[in-house]
C-alpha cells in the first residue's frame, strides 16, 4: 500500500508540474463544498447517523485530473475527519466515457485504528439520449485496515428529465468483496436538482443494504438530504 500511496503522490506532482506547460484553455480548477444530514459510504454511514460538512478542490489538465476532499466523520474512537486525495486520467472511446485513477483514504491522527488505505479504480459509462448507463471497479490491498484485500463492483444509470430543467434522477447498485469480513450488496436511488443561475444543487437520496449487522444503526437504510455548491 505505501507503494500504491506513492504512485499516487508521485502522478499528482507530475500533474501539478505539467499545469505550468499546458496551455490555460487545457487547466481548470474547481471547488465544492456541502453539507449533508449523513455521510454514507457504500451504504454505511461514516459520522453515526450525523450531519456532515465537506468539501474538496479539483484541478484537470487536459485528460488527467487530480483532487483533495475531506468530511467529518464519527467511528466512536479518535478519529473525527477523513482526507481522500485522487487522481487518475479520463477520456472515451467507441462511444464510451471511461476513468482510470488511485484514491488514497486518509483519516485523522489518533484513530484507535490504522484505518488509511488506497484503492484503484476503472469506471465506464454511456450516454443514451437523456439516459447515463456506468459500471466502476475499484481494488484495495489493504482495505479500511480491517481486510487483506477488497473489491467493489457498482453499476449505475443517471436520467436528466427533459420535462423539469435541472433534475437528474439517478440509482446505484454495488457489491463489496472483503477478504475477511462479511461481503454485502448496497443500493442508493435518489434525485439532484440544480438551482438555475446558481451554483447550489440539492441531492436527496435512500440508502440502503443487506449488511446482516442488525446491532449497528449505521447500516440500516436511511433518506440523506445534500446541499452541495461547486464554483
Amino acid at each position: 500500500m505505501k507503494l500504491l500511496s506513492t504512485c499516487a503522490a508521485a502522478a499528482a506532482l507530475a500533474l501539478l508540474a505539467s499545469a505550468g506547460a499546458a496551455s490555460a484553455q487545457d487547466v481548470s480548477v474547481t471547488a465544492n463544498v456541502a453539507v449533508a444530514s449523513d455521510y454514507v459510504f457504500r451504504g454505511i454511514s461514516q459520522t453515526d447517523e450525523g450531519a456532515a460538512i465537506q468539501g474538496g478542490v479539483d484541478l484537470t489538465v487536459g485528460s488527467f485530473y487530480a483532487g483533495v476532499w475531506a468530511s467529518n466523520v464519527d467511528f466512536l474512537d479518535n478519529t473525527d475527519a477523513e482526507i481522500d486525495i485522487y487522481g487518475g486520467y479520463r477520456g472515451e472511446a467507441a462511444g464510451f466515457a471511461y476513468d482510470v485513477g488511485v484514491v488514497t483514504y486518509l483519516y485523522a491522527p489518533g484513530a484507535n485504528q490504522d484505518y488509511d488505505y488506497v484503492e484503484l479504480k476503472a469506471a465506464a459509462s454511456r450516454a443514451v439520449g437523456p439516459a447515463t448507463f456506468g459500471a466502476a471497479v475499484y481494488f484495495s490491498p489493504d482495505f479500511f485496515g480491517l481486510d487483506d484485500e477488497a473489491t467493489y463492483l457498482e453499476f449505475n444509470a443517471a436520467y436528466a428529465v427533459p420535462q423539469v430543467s435541472g433534475l437528474t434522477l439517478t440509482s446505484a447498485v454495488g457489491k463489496q468483496w472483503l477478504s475477511t469480513t462479511d461481503d454485502y450488496v448496497t443500493w442508493n436511488v435518489g434525485g439532484t436538482y440544480a438551482f438555475a443561475g446558481t451554483p447550489l444543487a440539492l441531492d436527496v437520496r435512500y440508502h440502503d443494504n443487506d449488511y446482516d449487522l442488525s446491532a449497528a444503526p449505521i447500516t440500516d437504510g436511511r433518506i440523506v438530504a445534500t446541499l452541495k455548491a461547486v464554483f
